[in-house]
């Protein structure tokens, strides 16, 4: 990819065309996920960092070979939904009860010295909520039609697909908005010298968590949903 397309696409479309570029936004703390409509000035200019060193770092890497195989553009919607839950859904399904009793479990026991814990256990469980409900309704509506209008082309289906993605959307700003948030209100999820095994537990659980649901929100916002609305156009 060259300079000049790294000026003219989004940070999502850049991350589409090669997720090696992921790392190099993450590095640079920027939002290629729920902010992947924006361009890469508009995400530096919103960072305050220099713009001309994010390119420097994205074309180290997309001067190398890409070997990794995964090239998630490509995929046919359906086959992407079905990579989609067998790998973030089942991760998001299998930590999400460990992280409510961790995050709890540390704002009980070091909230009255780290009060951020008690708002990160409070913005937790409105997270989990949030995303039972939203995995719920991606398997058993969104997904489904998705497949029907590959398989039949049916009208029905293409309108449920235009009405669920753009509340989905909205979901993922909160829970991608919400877990930017916990970031911050850690220090990245620094921990303190006073923090116990179940403490630094939590936090790279909740490390692990937010680096799983970008890739998760990057698949859907900048690969399927597009490739999804696109079939109503056919």
């Amino acid at each position: 990819m060259e300079t000049l397309e790294l000026k003219t696409i989004s940070v999502g479309e850049i991350v589409a065309s090669d997720f090696r570029t992921a790392s190099v936004f993450k590095s640079h703390h920027i939002d290629f996920c729920c902010g992947g409509k924006k361009s890469l000035e508009e995400s530096c200019l919103e960072q305050g960092i220099d713009k001309g060193a994010v390119e420097r770092d994205l074309e180290d890497v997309l001067s190398t070979a890409n070997l990794s195989g995964q090239d998630f553009k490509s995929w046919s919607p359906d086959f992407l939904c079905d990579y989609i839950m067998n790998t973030h859904h089942k991760y998001v399904l299998k930590t999400l009860p460990d992280l409510l009793l961790y995050t709890s479990k540390i704002a009980a026991v070091h909230g009255e010295n780290h009060t951020e814990l008690v708002e990160v256990s409070q913005l937790f469980a409105k997270i989990n909520e949030e995303l039972l409900q939203h995995l719920k309704n991606e398997e058993e509506v969104l997904f489904p039609a998705i497949k029907k209008v590959l398989a039949t082309n049916d009208a029905e289906s293409k309108a449920i697909i235009r009405s669920e993605i753009s509340r989905m959307l909205d979901e993922h700003d909160f829970a991608g908005g919400a877990m930017d948030y916990i970031n911050k209100l850690t220090d990245q999820y620094k921990l303190p010298e006073d923090s116990c095994g179940t403490y630094q537990v939590a936090f790279k659980l909740l490390e692990q968590f937010e680096d799983d649901l970008h890739m998760h929100v990057h698949l859907e916002n900048n690969i399927l949903y597009p490739a999804a609305l696109l079939l109503n156009n056919e």
